[in-house]
């Protein structure tokens, strides 16, 4: 296979931000915020884990601004990932392969065919075109053995 990807994974010195230098999550999230027109405060009201809503919003206004601007922050749990994706009315497969991506360098990858078979692979972004053809080809493989 060809070279590992320039994917680091580095923790930030004070505030244990995860730094990959990728901003797929903040990407996703402000465009998203830019489409629904709301503020950042509309935005904290809402994002509310679904699964326990008694606790309240998960973000602060101003994490939420730090995060859509592309700062730094720390990697979101699962509860927070599930809060944004109800916040921002996004699906939360979407949120959870964006914050895979920037967090800790994680591609989603789907096969050509089928869109439900999925592979996470460290630096597909940054792996070469026959390294990418590969990993399809595993997938590929994959999907053929599930079929009858």
């Amino acid at each position: 296979m060809g070279t590992q990807p320039a994917v680091t994974g580095r923790r930030g010195t004070m505030t244990g931000e995860v730094t990959t230098g990728r901003t797929d999550l903040s990407d996703l999230l402000r465009t998203r915020k830019e489409n629904l027109g709301v503020s950042y405060r509309d935005l904290e009201a809402a994002c509310v884990d679904p699964e326990k809503p008694e606790a309240g919003s998960l973000w602060k206004r101003g994490t939420l601004e730090t995060l859509v601007k592309g700062g730094g922050v720390k990697a979101p749990s699962f509860p927070q990932l599930r809060a944004l994706a109800a916040g921002f009315r996004v699906p939360l497969s979407l949120v959870q392969a964006a914050a895979g991506a920037q967090f800790f360098g994680i591609d989603t990858v789907r096969d050509e065919e089928d869109p439900d078979v999925v592979a996470l692979v460290h630096g597909y972004r940054g792996m070469s075109a026959e390294d990418q053809a590969w990993v399809q080809a595993i997938i590929q493989a994959r999907r053929n053995l599930e079929q009858p």
